[in-house]
């Protein structure tokens, strides 16, 4: 028995990666709970329309971080800005009477507000007026998780199934096979990546499709838009598979890194907990993960109706993060052909070679017998 146990506390500690990710992913974990974990909302982004807005700045509570104050705003400036992201709570006052509008999809923040306002005391003959909640009037929470999910669901088709599936074809040797074929490397990391990129979009639509009919989750936007970024998204997620197949010796190794990739983005991206609550030393992590713009844009998207001039900046971040992953995995499935086959070429020539050094004697032999 103890031989046995000694055996394996060796192969343990030979398998670097199964040992990093015992120590690291626990780390992590506490890391991420500790900082990250939290629907503490300590700032709300605020915007002031109307002729009171400059007043009324010094008003509010400190939980309102006023962001834009301007007197020639109107109700439609205050939506706009809710609409595209720039603010969660807006104050509204002019000839028609003041008004409060609160961005429904920040779930956290809009419960925050709401319990805050509540809070404030009525002055003067003119009442608080009553909180009025867009895009999300219910705060159901379906309506911005479902997109996020589909986010978290492309992840796991373009980044876990991808480096299965290619660490696979290494394992069997068809890599190999291709290599020694007339195709170059674009070609077969295209016709490998291509199968997983129509499932993902198809997945993609069913979750969308599923999302509406079944939980009532509205869709407000534009469906090219959504798609412009979910294309984007797959560039990021489908790299990032076949980045993680190459470093991968078999098919363990591949689950172990697609699931620490896919661990950070789900607990950092806002997809649970809110970016503004987490701590400042970890936040930044949130603006590398592509779940994070994702999110954005889905939620965007569907939910709040946004167009393109609100969500140019996850889409553009999306795009540079496609282009880095993507031609790093390039880079590195090239790599992985090319020696295969400069060895695929020359293994028949060696054959040859050392094939004819024997038989040139054998039949000297049996000639000089005859």
């Amino acid at each position: 028995m103890w031989a046995l146990v000694l055996k394996e506390f060796r192969q343990v500690r030979r398998d670097h990666r199964t040992l990093a990710m015992m120590i690291v992913m626990p780390l992590l974990l506490l890391v991420v709970f500790g900082y990250a974990a939290s629907f503490d909302v300590t700032e709300i982004p605020t915007v002031l329309a109307g002729p009171g807005a400059e007043a009324g700045e010094s008003q509010l509570p400190e939980l309102f971080e006023v962001t834009e104050a301007h007197v020639d705003w109107d109700r439609s400036d205050a939506v706009e800005q809710l609409r595209n992201g720039d603010a969660v709570v807006a104050f509204v006052s002019g000839p028609g009477g003041a008004a409060i509008l609160i961005d429904g999809t920040e779930l956290f923040s809009a419960r925050t507000a709401m319990t805050a306002l509540s809070q404030i005391p009525d002055r003067g003959p003119v009442p608080v007026p009553e909180p009025e909640i867009l895009f999300n009037e219910d705060l159901d929470t379906s309506a911005i998780m479902v997109p996020a999910i589909a986010g978290m669901i492309l992840i796991f088709v373009g980044t876990m199934i991808t480096s299965l599936g290619v660490v696979r074809e290494r394992q069997s040797g068809t890599l190999e096979q291709l290599a020694v074929m007339p195709f170059k490397p674009r070609d077969v990391f295209v016709g490998k990546v291509a199968p997983y990129f129509v499932v993902a979009a198809i997945d993609l639509i069913v979750i969308v499709g599923v999302g509406a009919w079944l939980f009532d989750v509205p869709f407000n936007g534009s469906a090219w838009l959504l798609g412009l970024g979910a294309l984007l998204f797959l560039f990021v997620t489908l790299g990032l598979g076949v980045l993680i197949s190459s470093v991968s010796e078999n098919q363990g190794q591949a689950i172990q890194l697609a699931l620490m990739s896919l661990l950070p983005q789900v607990l950092l991206s806002g997809m649970i907990f809110p970016i503004s609550s987490m701590a400042a030393s970890i936040r930044w992590i949130s603006y590398l993960l592509p779940l994070t713009y994702f999110t954005q844009i889905s939620r965007g998207v569907m939910v709040r109706g946004e167009g393109i001039g609100g969500l140019w900046f996850p889409l553009t971040m999306l795009a540079v993060l496609g282009l880095v992953i993507f031609s790093f995995a390039i880079v590195r499935f090239r790599h992985d052909l090319v020696p295969a086959k400069v060895k695929g070429f020359r293994r028949p020539s060696a054959v040859g070679v050392h094939g004819a050094g024997p038989a040139g004697p054998q039949e000297g032999s049996g000639a000089g017998a005859r």
